[in-house]
């Protein structure tokens, strides 16, 4: 049993090279660390607050993209949601199975998929988006930045 606590020591043991105050200074300057954890918690909350649509955060953000007058190929949209063709093709599946989203082929190449909210879909939508405009108007409220514009304005620049 001895050995147990010696091979914990040895892997909690500070390094010179590595010390707490370049911890700290991650934790303290880190923009993808703090952008994350806001992600996260924007993410939950907005995920609350569609909840009673059947909706998560990404989902509404989908089905949004969607909302234009010629359906989008997957290769166009990925993209513009940050997401592989793969991982878009599988979270579309559950809106799909609701009746929400439609998928299919591109009349111009049967290679590609296009899609569409369906009637379902977008009356969702305007059911949602009223819970949409009042969550994001007091995320809003609560920034610091007196402009989140700008502040949208700067994290569109990263991306």
């Amino acid at each position: 049993m001895t050995d147990f606590y010696v091979d914990i020591n040895l892997i909690t043991m500070m390094r010179d090279d590595l010390p707490l105050s370049v911890t700290h200074e991650v934790r303290d300057r880190c923009l993808c660390l703090h952008v994350q954890r806001a992600a996260r918690a924007l993410a939950r909350r907005f995920d609350t607050a569609l909840r009673p649509f059947g909706l998560t955060n990404g989902q509404y953000s989908m089905m949004m993209a969607l909302n234009r007058p010629e359906p989008p190929r997957i290769v166009d949209l990925a993209p513009f949601l940050a997401m592989d063709r793969t991982t878009l093709t599988a979270a579309l599946k559950p809106l799909e199975r609701r009746g929400l989203v439609s998928i299919v082929p591109d009349p111009k190449d049967s290679r590609s998929k296009r899609l569409a909210l369906t009637d379902k879909g977008r009356s969702l939508l305007v059911e949602a988006v009223p819970v949409w405009r009042a969550t994001h108007d007091a995320v809003d409220a609560e920034l610091a930045s007196p402009d989140p514009d700008q502040l949208r304005a700067d994290l569109r620049s990263l991306a």
